[in-house]
């Protein structure tokens, strides 16, 4: 038998886990706000940081569904929330449309 100490088990893991997940939805709403300073304010084209912030989620979706682990359920969300952000994103190019008239 060891005696030698524990250092890493399941509370380490999902502590770890939670703050890696807090670190993803800081720098990922960082970048959102990034993107609407320089779309807004400087008038800039924000697609470079915006690419950032889909592949971020490509990259984390892909790895869950390479280990199988994403349901049904997450596959309906995620075509709602893809056919709303569609249906925003041509409504605001009709009301920027309309606005440079």
């Amino acid at each position: 038998m060891t005696t030698a100490p524990v250092e890493r088990d399941e509370r380490t893991v999902s502590v770890e886990n939670a703050g890696y997940r807090l670190s993803y939805l800081f720098l990922s709403f960082g970048l959102l706000m990034l993107v609407a300073y320089r779309s807004l304010v400087r008038n800039e084209q924000p697609w470079d940081l915006f690419v950032l912030v889909i592949l971020g989620g490509g990259v984390n979706a892909a790895y869950q569904a390479t280990h199988r682990v994403l349901g049904r359920r997450w596959v309906v969300v995620t075509a709602k929330v893809a056919l709303l952000a569609a249906g925003v994103a041509a409504v605001l190019a009709l009301v920027m449309a309309a606005l440079r008239r």
